[in-house]
């Protein structure tokens, strides 16, 4: 007998405040933020102790250390050790995809709860050396004899001490994500004004957030900090337009550390459940989680013509508005994650175009506009800052909140990711 997918609920989320690279978090690593988030919405939720039926969480920079680092953080929360945890990694989808990925098993009757999270520092980076220092370090490891341990490093040289970072650049390309983005705000014609207006209104819109109380059941103090510390609530288009270009610097650049995101330390998680857990709990449920979907582009042009890097979400929404039966007009909330402000601007005027919708998505017609006041209302990754593992928990916590606030509504979730990837999902009140 085929089984019925059940209704899979968002419960609520917890993070702790988002802050910029070098600052707050510079002595903290993924293991503690991302045990910190958990054990905030442990506590929130009165769940110390319990078994739940999986965790998954993941990181993109992070050190060998943490190999475990879900397993390790759901221990330190506080949950019952019997819970199993995994984890996962998807560049800035990464916990928007353990999201995707617990609920189907919530859905399948596999698992009745679960948490999905991320964390990230651009801070507390790994710092490797040469392939060479580390065969010598093997091969002294591999020495029966003193003689064998030692002789190795006689070919150590000053070179070999040279230490290297993790790169930012995409490996088919060599290009950053900001050089890429650049490349698609030529293409698609975003100029320098637009950007800065899409990063002034995240900024505005986030500090009435916080102004508000909008976070207060959702961000925990950690590391000394209670709020964001990238929000600027004095944001004016006249000092983002004093800004000079952060990646094309010939005179021809518009993006800039204004309208881009900043690199970000920070952790999320979000607490998923079936009807029936949730209620046995007494936990009531802010929204359901009804579709999702990922897709990929050709950016380094392997097998075709290139495409924009960070354009894989203009695929992943319509492919699943198609199994919705919606189209993008019909939501209440759009959040879409701000890699660049560029980014945002390029894939709405991508769903805009009748060329790209029938060449590229095959499409008879185009998607069409969205309403841009229903868009981040609670400000978005310019202002609050963008943890790469961490968005996509912030993002559905954050969404989940604002409809069990309205009471009712649909929320469209679109994330794009390094490598060409795009991640996207509905939710539901």
């Amino acid at each position: 007998m085929a089984t019925i997918p059940r209704r899979v609920a968002i419960l609520g989320g917890a993070r702790i405040p988002f802050a910029r690279a070098n600052t707050a978090y510079v002595d903290q690593g993924n293991l503690e933020m991302m045990s910190a988030a958990m054990k905030a919405l442990v506590d929130r939720f009165s769940l110390k102790g319990q078994k739940i039926g999986e965790v998954s969480a993941g990181a993109v920079i992070k050190h060998s250390r943490d190999w475990n680092l879900a397993r390790e953080s759901t221990q330190s929360a506080g949950l019952d050790p019997q819970t199993p945890a995994y984890d996962v990694q998807r560049a800035c989808g990464t916990s928007l995809t353990a999201v995707s990925t617990l609920a189907s098993r919530i859905a399948l009757g596999e698992i009745d709860s679960a948490i999905a999270g991320g964390s990230d520092s651009a801070s507390d980076i790994p710092i490797s050396y040469g392939r060479n220092l580390q065969r010598i370090a093997l091969k002294s490891a591999r020495g029966r004899s003193l003689g064998e341990r030692i002789a190795p490093w006689l070919r150590l040289r000053p070179k070999d001490f040279k230490p290297s970072t993790p790169g930012v650049a995409e490996m088919r390309t060599g290009l950053s994500m900001g050089e890429h983005c650049e490349l698609m705000a030529k293409e698609w014609g975003i100029g320098r004004a637009e950007q800065d207006e899409l990063a002034l209104a995240s900024h505005k819109k986030a500090a009435e957030a916080w102004r508000g109380g909008f976070y207060a059941d959702l961000v925990f103090p950690f590391g000394g900090l209670k709020t964001d510390n990238n929000v600027r609530a004095d944001a004016s288009l006249e000092k983002l337009a004093s800004l000079k270009p952060a990646f094309d610097r010939s005179g021809a650049g518009t993006l800039t550390a204004g309208n881009s995101t900043p690199l970000t330390d920070g952790a999320a998680c979000v607490l998923l459940g079936s009807e029936e857990w949730a209620r046995s709990r007494g936990i009531p449920i802010q929204a359901y989680l009804t579709h999702t979907a990922s897709a990929a582009v050709d950016y380094a042009g392997l097998a075709g013509p290139r495409e924009g890097l960070l354009m894989a979400p203009t695929y992943a929404v319509p492919q699943m508005l198609e199994r919705a039966g919606i189209r993008l007009q019909d939501f209440d909330i759009y959040e879409i994650h701000e890699a660049f402000a560029a980014q945002v601007l390029c894939t709405l005027k991508a769903w805009e175009s009748e060329e790209y919708c029938r060449t590229r998505l095959k499409r008879t017609q185009p998607l069409g506009s969205i309403n841009r006041g229903k868009m981040n209302p609670k400000g978005g990754s310019v202002a609050v800052g963008h943890p790469f593992g961490a968005t996509g928990a912030r993002i559905v916590a954050g969404l989940a909140k604002q409809l069990a606030d309205r009471g009712s509504g649909r929320g469209l979730i679109s994330i794009c990711t390094a490598g060409g990837m795009g991640v996207a999902a509905i939710l539901e009140r």
